[in-house]
């Protein structure tokens, strides 16, 4: 698991990247179709309910969560998201922008730390989770905050975080938990294995239940955790039907620029501003139109019955990643119910 410890440093030199190559990628981009912005309306789409987003942080080291809401005086509850970070992201940074997303949609996005530095075993990172959803929820509810639906409770997670995020679904119950009623675990791994035995240990997930809307993802340039773990997810639930389930591969697709590359990396998406350039340039048609679709369709179908055919189903609506600026198709995403 050394290579995790590498985890912000490459980050860091992406960022640098994209702000040295700004000049050359403009030049670049005059000579090929682009991508497509993001939708107006529907899942992925820029019909926000809310302009603002109000954060707020408690506790510290491994027990440090962030909460998100909408920036509103009259808005009195909201459905919950629960955000898993990947390795070392101990900050929700790197994931603000997709976090700013849901909740503008006018959801509540728990983010909980879970991990001290990169040396926090990870046995403890599904523990320190539930302790931090549990007590987020008991502060969103003391008053002073938007009142959580509790009845309409949802995970999102990346990298080991995907993991986490089926294991807290699986410990719900027995940890006083809502139920989660949509999962939606993106590039997830590596669990503890004989080749790679300091991985988080998968709960029983089995012990998900059946009604739950479960999504798993994996890219296929992503070289750090691969796809097995995003296939036995979905081998291992059997207990929920198999329409109620998909594997989803993005795939990678050069023709225009930026090139979709579905690598580790591609689920980040950050809201952060570093001197004149402003990193939501990280935002592109693989949120737009796959981890943001997927999941927008994903909880909208558990939350309130609708955009069903976004998320699940192996639909046309499922598939589409948008289209080059010159009307060719983007690659569609892959999906299989029996990976």
């Amino acid at each position: 698991m050394k290579r995790w410890g590498v985890y912000f440093i490459i980050i860091s030199v992406v960022l640098i990247i994209l702000l040295t190559a700004v000049p050359l990628s403009l030049a670049i981009q005059k000579q090929k179709p682009s991508q497509p912005d993001q939708p107006n309306s529907g899942p992925g789409g820029a019909d926000y309910q809310y302009n603002g987003v109000n954060v707020t942080t408690y506790g510290e080291g491994q027990s440090q969560y962030w909460i998100f809401e909408p920036d509103s005086k009259t808005t009195q509850s909201a459905p919950v998201i629960v955000f898993m970070h990947g390795w070392g992201a101990i900050t929700p940074t790197f994931y603000s922008a997709w976090i700013y997303h849901l909740v503008k949609k006018g959801n509540i996005v728990i983010y909980p730390r879970y991990q001290q530095d990169l040396a926090t075993p990870s046995d403890n990172f599904t523990p320190n989770s539930v302790k931090a959803i549990k007590e987020a929820l008991k502060v969103l509810e003391s008053g002073n905050h938007i009142k959580p639906q509790l009845d309409k409770f949802a995970i999102v997670g990346h990298s080991v975080g995907g993991l986490l995020s089926v294991n807290i679904a699986s410990v719900a119950a027995s940890n006083g938990l809502p139920q989660p009623l949509a999962v939606f675990a993106v590039e997830p791994g590596k669990s503890r294995s004989a080749t790679d035995p300091t991985g988080p240990v998968l709960e029983n997930l089995t012990n998900i239940p059946p009604n739950t809307l479960l999504l798993t993802m994996a890219g296929d340039q992503d070289n750090w955790v691969g796809d097995h773990d995003a296939r036995m997810i979905i081998r291992n639930t059997l207990q929920i039907p198999q329409e109620n389930k998909d594997f989803v591969m993005m795939i990678t697709d050069k023709y225009g620029y930026p090139p979709i590359t579905a690598d580790h990396f591609f689920p980040l998406a950050s809201s952060i501003v570093v001197g004149n350039y402003n990193l939501t340039l990280l935002t592109n048609a693989q949120d737009f139109y796959g981890t943001w679709k997927l999941f927008d369709g994903l909880y909208n179908a558990a939350f309130y019955g609708q955009n069903r055919e976004y998320a699940l189903g192996n639909t046309t609506q499922q598939r589409l990643m948008g289209f080059w600026s010159d009307g060719t198709k983007i690659k569609e995403l892959n999906v299989t119910d029996n990976p």
